[in-house]
């Protein structure tokens, strides 16, 4: 097992108010995330709900939210046989917009983490811009 650490922030006009929706309904997610099939949430946006996401060409996955903080951030977490994953999202207002962060720590095998975050930046920039769309309902 393997520490794999990965941080990245990306900018946008949009304010955390057009952003933390995008978030919290996660039927919405495939449309910013290339690589998310679907993702079924088994009650409310809270801590201690859990779910299920699925990726491309892989079953489904579980997880737990484990931290929320309305309109701000939120954390969910994956346990695996042979990993545990835990993706922290971040919102920070800006001068001109939102700072969206992500950080993400796994505890897996070799080069897990690298191919779970290769298309976190691709990701966070399709997030920033629906989130910057004028008809984003």
């Amino acid at each position: 097992m393997t520490l794999y650490e990965y941080e990245h922030s990306e900018t946008s006009t949009a304010p955390a108010a057009a952003i933390w929706p995008l978030w919290a309904d996660t039927d919405r997610w495939p449309e910013w995330d290339a690589g998310v099939r679907s993702v079924v949430l088994d009650g409310p946006f809270a801590v201690g709900t859990g779910g299920t996401m699925t990726m491309d060409g892989m079953p489904p996955i579980p997880f737990t939210l484990t931290e929320v903080t309305e309109g701000r951030s939120f954390t969910d977490e994956t346990r695996l046989p042979d990993a545990h994953l835990r993706f922290e999202h971040v919102l920070t207002d800006v001068e001109g917009g939102t700072r969206i962060t992500y950080r993400v720590t796994i505890d897996g095998p070799d080069g897990f983490g690298e191919q779970v975050t290769s298309d976190t930046p691709d990701a966070m920039r399709a997030l920033a811009r629906l989130a910057e769309a004028p008809s984003r309902v």
